[in-house]
């Protein structure tokens, strides 16, 4: 899997309907009829394609790196990640635990020898007339200055990151333009395989381009792009620079956000994603409103069924998602979910399996209570359905010791001892992917910004961070209670590293003196 241009989650206010929330921009255009698929002997798109060309804009982001890339290629930041940190693969991620996701690929903190500053292309949505924008988070990560031009040479905008979401590839932007032309959006849910769309974009940064083709398929799951994945897959060319554009459906109305493609070259080989607009919206409504994404949890371990599985449990078939471990003192716990439990819908919504779960948990606010309908299995009997009403936690185990998902006016106060550094409770994803052996206790490091102390000081991705200024870390909101603790010039740390087959425990100070 690669992501292009070189990627926060349906959400819902307690009260508002399930995986939907109230708009946070009035000035939104939408239209949620559906497309008519009778029409017939459309001749050409150019009338639909002149209405949305002005609302997709062309994004230019810059950085400092440290080191010169031999490949000019590695100016897009869909080539840095396809090819990953060091020239290899990225890495491919699952996790089934409804709850809970790993790591990003890669590491991110490789000894630089040279400073330069490094140009990536992308491109977003206009989606109000005030300003804002959605693109593709990885589109504009890391980002020291973001440019936005407007479509057919019109002017240039320095933008603001509103906010940015990691998980779903979604991020916000906001210029200070005004009367611009807004996209009209569609419901993505409508969307059915073999409807046209087009994708819009500035790829390779010849021009905005516009391609066209199909839906291929929606719901797509399980690809290891994002945390949390719901793909429009779609045959419409896509190559890097289209990353944060537009896929419209043929009446012009935005139906999703190119973020990626799967490619064994690197280039476009006919498969092609979009995060459906009606998850981006509602991240960007909730980036908007509170600068980051908070996600419900319900406290379950889960499993896709297989066929022999579905045999065993009696079930009709193999639709839903199988509770493989309910924690204690959860939601799940509260509401009476047990092992062996395959629940089968949350909220009137069938659930085909545990990645599709995953996802609606993940849509809902904490506080929100969802009803849960089951089939328990006991004593080889005819399973029995159930019915439980749960109210959401806050998903737990991913903290940032940097407030990456922060509007970008609260960025440059209260900096912690360990800004620019990201950590995670570690689950079995985090031990399988870092080799954490069952025994070490911490926080694990996900993201080190090259360009922080914490890296100047050595620490790495997949370190586990033990002790902070000698008292002991055991999760990933310890560590950033420490950290925020920790106002001294120098911050000691004790830290966990694993080498090829060996690991041990060292000690490393962060010198926040030199913080750039």
């Amino acid at each position: 899997m690669a992501v292009i241009g070189g990627a926060a989650v349906l959400t819902v206010v307690p009260g508002t309907s399930f995986g939907r929330e109230t708009n946070a921009l009035t000035q939104i255009k939408t239209d949620d009829t559906p497309i008519q698929r009778e029409a017939h002997g459309l001749n050409s798109y150019a009338p639909i394609i002149k209405n949305v060309e002005p609302s997709v804009v062309n994004i230019y982001s810059t950085r400092m790196v440290r080191e010169r890339e031999a490949n000019p290629f590695f100016n897009d930041p869909f080539f840095r990640h396809f090819f990953g940190p060091n020239g290899g693969g990225g890495d491919n991620n699952d996790n089934n635990n409804d709850d809970q996701g790993g790591g990003g690929s890669g590491s991110r903190n490789r000894h630089r020898q040279h400073s330069e500053r490094s140009q990536s292309l992308g491109s977003g949505v206009i989606i109000s007339s005030d300003g804002y924008i959605l693109t593709a988070n990885h589109v504009v990560e890391g980002a020291d200055e973001i440019k936005v031009a407007l479509a057919n040479g019109g002017p240039e905008f320095t933008a603001k990151v509103i906010g940015a979401d990691a998980p779903t590839d979604v991020a916000v932007l906001k210029i200070s333009g005004k009367n611009l032309p807004p996209v009209t959006i569609a419901d993505s849910d409508k969307l059915e395989v073999g409807d046209v769309v087009l994708a819009i974009g500035n790829p390779f940064g010849v021009g905005q381009t516009v391609t066209m083709g199909i839906v291929s398929g929606v719901g797509r799951t399980s690809l290891g792009i994002n945390q949390y994945e719901d793909f429009i897959q779609t045959d419409a060319a896509i190559n890097p620079g289209n990353s944060g554009g537009a896929l419209v459906d043929a009446e012009g109305r935005l139906v999703g956000i190119n973020t990626a493609i799967f490619s064994e070259s690197g280039g476009y080989q006919g498969v092609g994603f979009a995060v459906p607009v009606n998850l981006a919206r509602s991240v960007m409504d909730r980036l908007i409103k509170y600068g980051k994404v908070t996600r419900g949890y319900l406290g379950v371990d889960i499993q896709s069924l297989t066929p022999d599985l579905a045999e065993e449990f009696n079930l009709p078939d193999k639709s839903g998602a199988l509770v493989t471990d309910v924690e204690p003192n959860t939601p799940a716990a509260k509401a009476g979910l047990q092992n062996g439990d395959v629940i089968r819908e949350v909220e009137g919504k069938k659930i085909a399996d545990s990645q599709q779960l995953r996802l609606m948990i993940s849509q809902s606010a904490p506080g929100t209570k969802v009803t849960v309908k089951f089939l328990r299995t006991e004593n080889d009997k005819k399973p029995e359905e159930k019915t439980v009403t749960a109210t959401l936690g806050t998903l737990p185990g991913q903290a940032a010791m940097r407030g990456q998902n922060a509007p970008e006016e609260n960025k440059n106060s209260n900096y912690d001892s360990l800004d620019g550094v990201e950590v995670a409770d570690i689950d079995s994803g985090a031990r399988q992917q870092y080799s954490i052996p069952s025994s070490v206790r911490g926080a694990v490091v996900t993201s080190v910004d090259e360009d922080s102390n914490s890296a100047d000081a050595g620490l790495h991705e997949g370190d586990v961070i033990q002790e902070i200024n000698h008292e002991p870390v055991k999760s990933a909101d310890d560590a950033v209670r420490l950290s925020e603790k920790a106002h001294g010039s120098r911050v000691l740390l004790r830290v966990y590293r694993q080498n090829d087959d060996h690991g041990g425990s060292f000690y490393i100070t962060v010198d926040n003196t030199k913080r750039k």
